[in-house]
């Protein structure tokens, strides 16, 4: 017959195996990042994080908050982040290829796509026929102007 106190050794042990096993498997699947836990684009639409724009000036001067709100909605710049699996695939309504890829920096118009607020920020779905173009550095283009 088992005493209490070998009872309590089989539970401990038996927790630590789960816990090891746990441990175990956490390591062989691989983390997600932050990229990974954004919605993925269906279809012909593309996942664009809008530029942010600068919250203090070179000099060190803190831009009002009601400004920096203007800005942000009035951002037409951002940087391609994932593609649906359609996207600039029409032959015939693309047929010098596709106008972006991910990574690139591209121009949209204001009010194209359909903004959702994320943590630290917004990101937009727009659809593959609503890039207007693309740029190299979304700052060389705010500075020009």
């Amino acid at each position: 017959m088992m005493t209490k106190s070998h009872a309590l050794e089989d539970k401990y042990e038996e927790q630590a195996a789960t816990e090891k096993a746990a441990v175990q498997e956490a390591k062989n699947e691989p983390e997600k990042t932050n990229l990974d836990k954004l919605p993925n684009p269906t279809g012909w639409r593309l996942l664009v994080m809008p530029f942010q724009v600068k919250e203090t000036t070179d000099g060190g001067i803190i831009i009002a908050q009601e400004t920096l709100d203007r800005a942000r909605v009035a951002t037409q710049v951002g940087y391609v982040l994932k593609m649906g699996d359609l996207c600039y695939k029409d032959d015939d309504k693309y047929p010098t290829g596709p106008w972006c890829k991910e990574k690139d920096w591209v121009v949209f118009a204001r009010y194209a796509g359909s903004r959702m607020q994320i943590e630290g920020g917004e990101i937009r779905m727009l659809n593959d026929d609503e890039i207007l173009g693309t740029i190299d550095d979304p700052e060389e283009l705010i500075h020009a102007m």
